[in-house]
């Protein structure tokens, strides 16, 4: 309905304001909720649901310590279990790395061409949310049989987020997007 027929019904915007109904029916609020924040929900959900796996030491050894050995016949058990070890830890550096980049673009809320500079608040509010889930993570794990919450991991996780904030902030100077 036109303005103009509004205003000739008797009644407007301001009207409705006042009433206390709302104008808006939420879509964009929805649109930029699904667009930016609910990939990184769903990255969390990934995570939690993985650190919930009492098992995640024995599927991932499976797979790797098998490979490693085809490839490398004659390297020690102790060698694989270290390598192994070590493959872990960069899984969680590397998904971490990825929920600092879907936090920070759920908070930024980059659109095409953006002309804004690279704002350093924005990601370190994106390290935060990354430092405080990987907290909350670890002390999941304590309570799943066979895991173990560690300080140590919460360290390794926000070292990854930061280093993927950091990656980013590069990859925009080199572009000359911010």
């Amino acid at each position: 309905m036109a303005k103009a027929q509004r205003h000739h019904r008797g009644w407007s915007n301001s009207d409705c304001r006042a009433a206390g109904i709302p104008l808006s029916s939420g879509v964009p609020k929805l649109k930029t909720f699904l667009k930016y924040w609910l990939p990184a929900a769903l990255w969390m959900i990934l995570i939690f649901s993985a650190s919930g796996d009492g098992q995640s030491y024995q599927h991932s050894s499976r797979i790797f310590v098998p490979l490693l050995h085809w490839l490398f016949p004659g390297m020690s058990q102790v060698f694989i279990d270290n390598m192994h070890h070590l493959l872990r830890k960069c899984a969680h550096l590397s998904e971490y790395a990825v929920l600092a980049l879907l936090l920070w673009r759920a908070i930024r809320q980059p659109q095409k061409s953006d002309p804004r500079p690279w704002l350093w608040p924005e990601a370190g509010l994106a390290l935060a949310m990354v430092f405080l889930y990987s907290a909350s993570d670890e002390l999941h794990q304590v309570f799943v049989p066979s895991r173990t919450g560690l300080v140590s991991d919460v360290f390794i996780d926000t070292t990854g987020g930061a280093a993927g904030l950091l990656l980013l902030w590069l990859f925009g100077k080199v572009f000359k997007r911010w």
